[in-house]
């Protein structure tokens, strides 16, 4: 016997059964309805940005405050939904994914005990 009593709970665990359970299913399907849309999002903006910075100079050049102009405002505006998506993760994660999770994980533990 193992003197690591996480290795003896793992032992104990088959965790191909749990990756094809519907409930650690349900939690894939969870996550990746926004991960995935998200992500794409997120990219959509990241390059059209990149884009409007190559091939729209006039655009970008237009001044809104001061010296501050479209592009920079853009820009900034990057960090801002980036930011943004954290927190929606973030809130998603906490409703949507850790109640499935936690069941998932005290079945698993109960199993192991």
């Amino acid at each position: 016997m193992s003197s690591n009593p996480q290795h003896e709970v793992e032992a104990e665990v088959d965790f191909i059964a749990e990756q094809n359970s519907e409930e650690f299913k349900e939690l894939r399907k969870t996550h990746r309805s926004f991960v995935f849309p998200m992500a794409i999002f997120f990219l959509l903006w990241y390059f059209a940005y990149v884009i409007m910075a190559d091939y729209f100079h006039d655009f970008m050049s237009i001044k809104v405050w001061g010296n501050i102009n479209m592009g920079i405002l853009l820009g900034l505006l990057q960090f801002v939904s980036t930011f943004a998506i954290t927190a929606a993760y973030v809130r998603f994660s906490n409703n949507k994914l850790d109640p499935k999770a936690k069941k998932i994980r005290e079945r698993l533990e109960k199993k192991g005990a």
